[in-house]
């Protein structure tokens, strides 16, 4: 397709160039964009996720997807509203697949976008509200007058008869959609299929959420000491994303000493002492994008246990990135791994999670997702553009701790580029003795 070619679907080719030269560097340019290099794009991100999920929706059978999960809401409408709306399922966004995206947002918020997102349409910014998770009760007809009106726009768009995609849903809310004669199916599949394959703007995007942990680590690193705590690692690790403009910090684990093994993925007020493993999982978002990135680092010296649990681990996890191409299916790289019981777990559900890997980008899990618990049943291909995260985990022989390594990586046309670079070769000793 030329760049001036359009699909039936009112897809350009432009639409949908990602824009990847693994000549170059992935760059991690920063958090401002300025008139003397070409950073990121955000209308041109915007232009590529709106296609990705046209072309998406275009090879299901829904009609139109109506989404009310905020990853899904960002990516047809790069619009945001804060980490206070993500549970609230207060917001939602409909996309017919041949019109604009239309968003209905929390109040005031309506009235900011027709101001200060031009790439939305003025009468697709509504303002909405579906009573707060059962705070207002079904009676005021919150639900019954929101699914009218989307039934409808779907008339209006010539979608009435198909099916209606959904994400996620309170049911009061599918049943007054269900009482309008539409048929609701599912709609996540379709918009995992559209968010799987990034584009440039979006690898950078990543690369730079990387960036950030990876300062994040150094920073972990010169106060692990004895006498310190996991929270307050926590705290550190907090104050440092977001003064260097994180959007978010979802989690942070900060997990050491006898609570490494199992991993109970939180973190307590323990206090470091002298020799302790540490690991720390850091996930975090910048302009929505986010990281999975763990290490494990000892506080002052190490045993050997410690040091051969970590080699074990690095064993592991390199032999997973080593075989990331183009075209390599995820059971081949979840048949690396060790089963459950060679590191102490029952089966495979127990131990999920550990030996591990999941795609990254809006959301924390996108596909694939790589584990021995589901991928020799369905197998899935990787692909050029695809970035995930890749976690091991061995607990010491001597039960002195665990090491937990995870490496994000972006998939080449040839191989794979690790984007997370903090030193993980070798066990960390922080403030070595």
């Amino acid at each position: 397709m030329s760049e001036s070619s359009t699909s039936p679907t009112g897809i350009t080719a432009e639409d949908l160039d990602p824009r990847w030269n693994w000549e170059r560097p992935i760059a991690a340019p920063g958090r401002t964009n300025v008139d003397f290099e070409e950073r990121v794009d955000f209308r041109r991100l915007h232009r590529y996720r709106v296609a990705r999920a046209r072309q998406a929706l275009a090879g299901s059978d829904l009609g139109a997807l109506l989404c009310f999960d905020n990853n899904n809401i960002r990516y047809l409408t790069s619009s945001v509203i804060g980490e206070w709306s993500r549970d609230k399922i207060c917001r939602y966004a409909l996309f017919t697949g041949s019109a604009d995206p239309y968003l209905w947002d929390f109040g005031s918020a309506a009235a900011h976008h027709r101001l200060f997102a031009p790439w939305l349409k003025e009468d697709h910014c509504r303002a909405g509200m579906l009573g707060l998770r059962g705070s207002v009760a079904k009676e005021a007809n919150l639900f019954k007058n929101a699914a009218k009106e989307i039934a409808d726009l779907l008339r209006v768009e010539g979608v009435a008869d198909m099916p209606l995609g959904v994400d996620v849903v309170e049911p009061e809310m599918m049943f007054a959609l269900q009482a309008e004669g539409l048929d609701v199916r599912d709609a996540q599949q379709v918009l995992l299929d559209a968010r799987q394959i990034k584009s440039m703007d979006e690898i950078v995007l990543l690369n730079q959420s990387a960036s950030m942990v990876d300062g994040c680590y150094q920073l972990i690193a010169e106060n692990l000491k004895p006498g310190a705590r996991e929270n307050e690692m926590v705290a550190l690790a907090n104050k440092f994303l977001y003064d260097n403009g994180s959007d978010d910090v979802e989690a942070i684990n900060a997990v050491s000493g006898e609570r490494c093994a199992p991993h109970p993925h939180n973190f307590t007020d323990r206090m470091y002492r002298p020799g302790d493993q540490a690991f720390f999982d850091v996930i975090q978002s910048f302009m929505g994008y986010r990281t999975c990135y763990y290490r494990t680092l000892n506080v002052g010296l190490a045993t050997q246990g410690q040091i051969d649990a970590y080699k074990k681990a690095r064993e592991w996890i390199d032999a997973a990135i080593n075989m990331v191409k183009p075209g390599v299916t995820t059971d081949k790289i979840a048949a690396l791994w060790p089963e459950a019981p060679e590191f102490g777990f029952a089966n495979e559900m127990e131990a999920f999670g550990l030996q591990f890997g999941h795609g990254l980008g809006l959301a924390l899990h996108e596909r694939p997702i790589i584990s021995r618990l589901v991928s020799f049943d369905q197998p899935f291909e990787l692909e050029e553009g695809m970035v995930f995260a890749l976690e091991t985990y061995c607990p010491a022989a001597d039960g002195s701790g665990a090491a937990r390594i995870e490496e994000e990586v972006v998939v080449t046309r040839d191989g794979c580029r690790v984007i997370t670079l903090f030193p993980a070769d070798e066990l960390f000793v922080a403030n070595k003795y």
